[in-house]
């Protein structure tokens, strides 16, 4: 198995896609974090076929990027999604193609491998509803403003959530508290979210959803990038097998102690200087 922390990945320079209207995913760098924005705002930031595929293609350029360090989700528009263009998915199944076939892409709901090795936070504002929200219980960290309405509503249109809220939403909130919403296909608030533990920060509107997510982004970014992908694969190891992770602590440590950021951690330290990661 290869070590996380291996830079096995092919060096990738993620290009700034800007924000027209013909862009359905837009990629803003921001030095050594990228914002990556859902952009159909017409159609409420429902993603069609074609915007999937160009958010699975975005997080992959995003991962294979050792310039950086930390990713924001967010949505352009009155809310951040209401989730799939059912019709655009309709048709595109008919059509026999399939989807992310090939290489390239990461799944942005995180159902199948590769999956992403570096953080992602998410700041999420207006509706957030079924496959919108399965991106968001995607993402490590998550902010939402006090405006967001989530909801897991597929039951009541004859659906299930197969994006993966059957597996994360019981994992995160408790199994009663998912029950509550998923079996109800009601809706709920950030307050209620945050008190579930789905969401780690509320602000009051849009623009400050977004600018707690870059601020904690940043700060991500400003520690060891081997340290924080370790820590996140030792994370998701022990979800599916406790016992293998903490049996693997003492040689995923081993392998960062002979890294030139881990000496860096402590020269920076014992100077009381801020420390220079080169995530080698």
């Amino acid at each position: 198995m290869t070590s996380p922390i291996d830079e096995t990945a092919q060096s990738t320079l993620m290009a700034d896609i800007p924000h027209d209207q013909e862009t359905k995913i837009t990629i803003e760098r921001k030095g050594q974090i990228v914002l990556i924005g859902i952009n159909r705002p017409y159609i409420h930031n429902r993603l069609d076929p074609e915007a999937t595929e160009g958010l699975a293609s975005a997080y992959d350029a995003y991962d294979r990027d050792p310039s950086l360090r930390a990713a924001v989700l967010f949505g352009h528009g009155d809310c951040f999604s209401r989730g799939v263009d059912v019709d655009a998915f309709k048709a595109f199944a008919q059509s026999g193609k399939k989807m992310m076939d090939g290489p390239g892409f990461i799944d942005p709901l995180g159902r199948t491998k590769p999956a992403l090795t570096k953080p992602l936070v998410v700041a999420v504002h207006g509706d957030t509803w079924n496959m919108a929200h399965e991106l968001f219980l995607v993402a490590d960290i998550r902010v939402a403003s006090e405006d967001t309405e989530f909801g897991q509503d597929e039951n009541t249109h004859g659906r299930f959530p197969g994006g993966g809220a059957t597996v994360r939403f019981p994992r995160e909130a408790g199994w009663g508290n998912a029950m509550r919403f998923i079996l109800t296909g009601d809706h709920w608030g950030a307050k209620e979210a945050l008190r579930m533990g789905t969401v780690q920060e509320v602000a009051p509107n849009r623009d400050a959803a977004l600018a707690k997510a870059v601020e904690i982004a940043n700060n991500i970014a400003a520690c060891g990038p081997l340290g924080i992908k370790t820590s996140l694969a030792s994370s998701h190891m022990a979800l599916e097998d406790s016992q293998t992770a903490l049996a693997r602590l003492d040689d995923q440590y081993r392998a960062l102690f002979t890294t030139r950021d881990f000496r860096e951690g402590r020269d920076a330290q014992a100077q009381q200087r801020p420390p220079v990661y080169e995530g080698r």
